[in-house]
């Protein structure tokens, strides 16, 4: 039975926090939502606060998982950052959007793409 697709979200965010957490990151929260806008995963490169967009899929067949990113997406995860700054009182860090995109097609390794300041 194929997995759903709430699983393969799950299964992508978590893939996708420990490629962020190998490259030395730290991962600060995950699944934070304000109203219904709502951002995957936060962590910091030591440079910057990431706000990053995790689209995973189990094949390619309707396209590449980062291209099902819209404008509305977009603005929703903004939303979402700016509140999470907000309430952190972090009004004056460096910000940055990224996309992490991962294909995982059964038992394959995980194809996982990061796209750095895939928007702003």
């Amino acid at each position: 039975m194929a997995d759903s697709t709430r699983d393969i979200g799950k299964n992508g965010e978590d893939l996708a926090a420990a490629y962020l957490e190998s490259k030395g990151w730290l991962i600060i929260d995950r699944n934070y939502f304000f109203e219904r806008a709502e951002v995957d995963i936060v962590a910091t490169d030591h440079h910057a606060i990431v706000f990053v967009e995790v689209k995973a899929r189990s094949d390619t067949f309707f396209g590449r998982p980062e291209e099902h990113i819209t404008p509305a997406k977009e603005t929703n995860i903004k939303k979402a950052a700016e509140a999470w700054i907000y309430e952190r009182k972090m009004e004056t860090a460096f910000v940055r959007f990224d996309v992490v995109s991962i294909v995982q097609k059964g038992n394959e390794a995980p194809d996982i793409t990061h796209f750095e300041d895939a928007f702003r």
